[in-house]
């Protein structure tokens, strides 16, 4: 397979998210970087292009000037896959411009800024002939999948309870006042949008439960908090959902849980049983009977026991462990496959995409207008 060739708009020196995507999408080795417009910061942007080996003509001053001059490259050489790694109001300007001049588009989350601003940004996907997908990276955790194919099953029987958490540390204090660029930015409504923590790791928690389960949450009953003065935006989430089919559930999310790091956690129950996973240790799957011994499913290659959607995202034998970086990386091998077998419309299979950043912003705008509600129960619209 002929490389891919990527740019980023946003992921200059000192940005975590770019890297990674940089890492994962060279993990299988299907993607070069072969431009970017990384910074606003001049001295930044030009030291993050030469520490990639760019060209200096191919290192833009704004995402504006490399669509342009790329787009009048010659077909062989010019950018095929925009990655879009910077704060969540451009998001959706840059996917829908790229799209509009023959890019296809691979976003950070969330899609847009608001729900009004998605449903512009998914008409364009929708009537655009290039590839789209959303960096919901904990989606492409093998043993994720295979939580979903056990569901699919049957094997948990009439799905009745979902419990999916995700408590975060790192805003205990105010680090934005201590020159913390993550969360300073994530605290601006004109930058993160009008959900804080919600929107920031409330939607994985919500993604990843409709993923499980299949799914759709139709209601829920939300109670925001913001627990450090002068904060604008939520750092805390705690609420009630209901699912199709009657499945009740209870989702949380969380920054000010002091010494916690990314334990992203769900588990489903059905009347013959339940799965467990945990994102710091997502090489393991439990599952409960209601008459059986607890098994213990373990990822790796040649397990006879898993299904073929974890074994394709499967790299290493049992006991090698696999994590953050590969599971990005799954989303990647998915979208490279796409590209160059030629996939027709927007969507991608196996990665994210518009819908999904279609139901996670109305959740959030749901979670909000249930918290100003005094916690009414509130519909989850998509109109």
């Amino acid at each position: 397979m002929k490389k891919i060739r990527m740019g980023f708009v946003g992921g200059g020196e000192g940005s975590f998210i770019a890297q990674a995507h940089r890492q994962s999408a060279g993990l299988d080795g299907r993607f070069e970087c072969v431009c970017g417009a990384f910074s606003r910061d001049p001295d930044n942007n030009a030291r993050t292009g030469a520490a990639l080996g760019l060209a200096q003509d191919r290192v833009y001053d704004s995402w504006q000037q490399m669509l342009q001059a790329e787009a009048n490259r010659p077909t062989e050489d010019r950018l095929e896959l925009l990655v879009i790694v910077t704060p969540n109001h451009l998001h959706a300007p840059i996917s829908q411009a790229a799209l509009k001049a023959g890019f296809h588009v691979f976003s950070e989350k969330p899609a847009a800024l608001n729900l009004a601003e998605l449903v512009a940004l998914k008409a364009t996907v929708e009537s655009s002939d290039r590839l789209y997908g959303l960096a919901h990276t904990y989606l492409g955790y093998p043993m994720v999948w295979e939580a979903r194919a056990l569901v699919q099953s049957g094997v948990l029987g009439e799905l009745r309870k979902v419990i999916v958490e995700y408590p975060q540390g790192w805003l205990s204090q105010d680090v934005a006042q201590s020159g913390n660029k993550q969360a300073a930015w994530r605290d601006q409504p004109e930058q993160s949008g009008i959900g804080g923590c919600i929107g920031d790791i409330g939607t994985h928690a919500f993604s990843l439960a409709e993923f499980v389960t299949g799914r759709q949450v139709s209601s829920l009953c939300a109670i925001l908090g913001s627990h450090v003065d002068g904060r604008q935006l939520d750092d805390d989430a705690s609420m009630l959902i209901k699912m199709e089919g009657g499945v009740s559930g209870v989702l949380l999310a969380s920054q000010v849980c002091a010494g916690e790091e990314n334990p992203l956690k769900i588990r489903v129950y059905g009347n013959l049983g339940g799965l467990e996973w945990r994102q710091e240790d997502p090489s393991s799957l439990i599952h409960r009977s209601l008459d059986q011994p607890l098994r213990l499913l373990r990822s790796g290659l040649g397990q006879p026991w898993l299904g073929a959607e974890a074994q394709q995202r499967m790299r290493l034998p049992a006991g090698h462990p696999e994590g953050y970086l590969e599971a990005m990386a799954n989303l990647y091998g998915d979208f490279a496959r796409a590209i160059r077998g030629g996939a027709k419309g927007h969507q991608v299979p196996g990665v994210p995409g518009i819908e999904i950043g279609h139901r996670g912003m109305a959740f959030i705008e749901a979670a909000i207008a249930s918290h100003r509600r005094h916690s009414q129960w509130t519909e989850i619209t998509t109109s």
